[in-house]
């Protein structure tokens, strides 16, 4: 019997040790309590000195962790196993995320700055009356080209990617709906297209494109084009900025066609265990002089039109990265697609990576 009893207290003091060395790494990864912020972001997409700054204003501990596209962000919060405060996902990504209940509406009681956002960028399709989102940056998807290697007369179309002296001298952007997109408004069709015709056609002239193709990659396409190991790249607009400042021959051109406008918002998860911390954050990131530096940092748009006022008139004058309200109108925006045709998206963006091989 005492044997019994010296067993189940055995247990009973391992199961009590291992619940305490859970709670502690919980505090000192930040996964609980109210002394810290978890946010969930895209990678290399905030100014690490404004965290810095957060923290010593705070009294928070950032804990900073990255994902790599909206759907990968989407599985883990709607799996619930972190519980992140802040997250930053994309306009239709926002839109499935409230139509599934995994963000929380927001109390702009407790939001200081809001009137510092230029109105066009609020009260959009994807979030009306902004109830659960905040805008951070946005921007559009163009060209890239190098003028060692290509005039800029010969870079002002989506069909100028058909070139042939533009053999195997292309990267694209590694996402289904960019490139299925560029297909789609090369032949005068929505982004956002639910016409089987209309995508098949897309993709059958894709295929064309291919020879001229010579990888398709992620954040490497950085690299790659500032390095001149290619004249042309299908990237963002933020993306395009950096191999601006890395190479001075690399320029930026928004198709005449239209293109991509995309906004990334800051949400507060339902999984949020800080949601005061999440507000200040927010709070934050409205202020001018933060917006400011975080765009002159990362190289996207800002909303922020106080921001505006601090940043360098060479970059807010350059209409490629600040858009008339005439080429505006020629951008659309992503919408969520529902969950067959982000499929048939994907499928016949993989078929079509097949066929370069």
């Amino acid at each position: 019997m005492k044997k019994l009893q010296s067993l189940i207290i055995g247990i009973v003091i391992i199961i009590v040790v291992l619940l305490l060395g859970v709670r502690q790494l919980e505090k000192s990864t930040g996964m609980a309590g109210a002394q810290v912020l978890n946010i969930y972001n895209w990678g290399d997409y905030i100014d690490p000195e404004l965290l810095k700054k957060f923290e010593e204003e705070s009294g928070y501990k950032v804990n900073y962790d990255t994902f790599d596209s909206n759907e990968a962000m989407f599985t883990k919060i709607r799996q619930g196993g972190t519980a992140y405060d802040i997250s930053i996902p994309s306009e239709y990504m926002i839109q499935k995320m409230i139509d599934e209940k995994l963000v929380l509406p927001l109390d702009h009681t407790k939001i200081e700055g809001l009137e510092n956002i230029d109105p066009r960028f609020l009260n959009l399709s994807f979030d009306p009356a902004n109830s659960y989102s905040i805008p951070y940056f946005w921007g559009t998807l163009g060209i890239a080209y190098n003028d060692k290697f290509i005039h800029a007369d010969k870079m002002t179309s989506w069909n100028d990617l058909w070139r042939p002296e533009l053999k195997d001298n292309i990267m694209l952007i590694d996402g289904a709906r960019e490139v299925i997109g560029l297909g789609l408004n090369s032949l005068g069709y929505s982004l956002n297209s639910k016409n089987i015709d209309e995508l098949e056609e897309a993709v059958e002239k894709l295929r064309k494109m291919t020879p001229n193709v010579k990888a398709i990659v992620a954040d490497e396409i950085k690299m790659y084009m500032a390095n001149e190991e290619s004249a042309v790249a299908v990237t963002f607009s933020g993306e395009a900025a950096d191999m601006m400042a890395e190479n001075e021959h690399i320029h930026y051109v928004i198709p005449k066609e239209g293109s991509n406008l995309w906004f990334d918002n800051i949400v507060i998860p339902k999984t949020a265990k800080n949601v005061e911390g999440a507000y200040e954050f927010i709070n934050f990131m409205l202020r001018p002089e933060n917006a400011a530096q975080n765009a002159e940092y990362i190289g996207y748009s800002t909303p922020n039109k106080k921001a505006l006022e601090i940043l360098p008139k060479e970059i807010t004058e350059d209409e490629q990265f600040y858009p008339s309200d005439e080429l505006m109108s020629h951008l659309e925006v992503y919408e969520d697609l529902g969950k067959e045709y982000v499929g048939i998206y994907n499928d016949l963006f993989l078929e079509l990576k097949m066929y370069r091989k």
